[in-house]
């Protein structure tokens, strides 16, 4: 079917709203903040929300349990592009990005090789979850130092980069199968194009911050992608999404508190004066 330009343009614009917010978050507040808001759901919803939209609801929600194995995938691009893309500047943003890819593609012509359902997918992306947040446990905390504004060129391939990888997601959704078209809508449209932003102004080193805390905000990804595949052919798209971004929301808010607690726990225990 056509797509009424009213869609295309209203991709556009969410798609540079919410890459604009990940890069003021990095530089205001944290790397590892931003690492974490990677993995609340904003390029997933965005790419199954037009799935829906443009093809059906029913075929967005079968989509939507293929995203949960996906997720799997979206880390393996997160590996990929952190082993190839150690050097600071464009050599390292290029090399990160053909790793990444690389990662990813080969991760997920593995997955749609297999029957899904809700509990496969979800149990895939969590063992993966486990495994990559082990791998990175030793990756040191480098925070981007301030900077100010955004210049023409930074806004300018932040819009290209975000809007473009939704608009050939949702285009490839109308031709290939839900199988693909779920994992495609893992692929991570925000986190890809604010990495590589971050690496272009700051370096390698912050980027490898974000990745290294990306696997602990995916419970947040988990949580809406079962949810919409769960309410997007019943409810519908609007409350579907509403719905999904309620679990995402209290997931994080769950696990930021839990993080909170358990640090001061371990601060206590090492020096039991700090808490009196």
């Amino acid at each position: 079917m056509e797509v009424p330009l009213e869609w295309q343009l209203a991709k556009l614009l969410v798609s540079i709203g919410v890459v604009l917010g990940l890069s003021v978050i990095a530089e205001r507040l944290s790397t590892r903040a931003a690492g974490l808001l990677s993995g609340y759901p904003l390029g997933t919803a965005i790419a199954l929300f037009f799935i829906g939209l443009e093809i059906s609801p029913n075929f967005a929600a079968e989509s939507a349990v293929h995203t949960l194995a996906g997720f799997s995938a979206t880390l393996a691009l997160g590996g990929g592009y952190l082993l190839c893309g150690r050097r600071d500047g464009l050599r390292g943003v290029l090399g990160g990005t053909l790793g990444g890819l690389l990662a990813w593609g080969l991760m997920s012509l593995l997955l749609t090789r297999f029957d899904v359902n809700r509990l496969s997918g979800t149990l895939i992306t969590l063992l993966a979850i486990v495994v990559f947040s082990w791998l990175y446990r030793r990756i040191p905390e480098r925070a981007a130092p301030p900077r100010g504004g955004f210049s023409a060129a930074a806004l300018a391939l932040r819009a290209g980069l975000a809007a473009g990888i939704v608009f050939v997601i949702t285009a490839l959704a109308h031709v290939v199968p839900s199988s693909w078209a779920g994992v495609m809508a893992a692929f991570p449209v925000t986190m890809y194009p604010f990495l590589v932003i971050l690496h272009l102004t700051h370096g390698a080193a912050p980027v490898a911050t974000v990745i290294k805390h990306y696997p602990a905000g995916l419970g947040s990804l988990l949580c809406y992608a079962l949810c919409v595949s769960l309410a997007y052919d019943t409810l519908g798209l609007a409350w579907g999404t509403l719905i999904g971004f309620a679990a995402a929301t209290l997931w994080l808010l769950g696990w930021n508190r839990g993080q909170a607690l358990w640090h001061q726990r371990r601060t206590a225990d090492r020096d039991p004066e700090a808490t009196r």
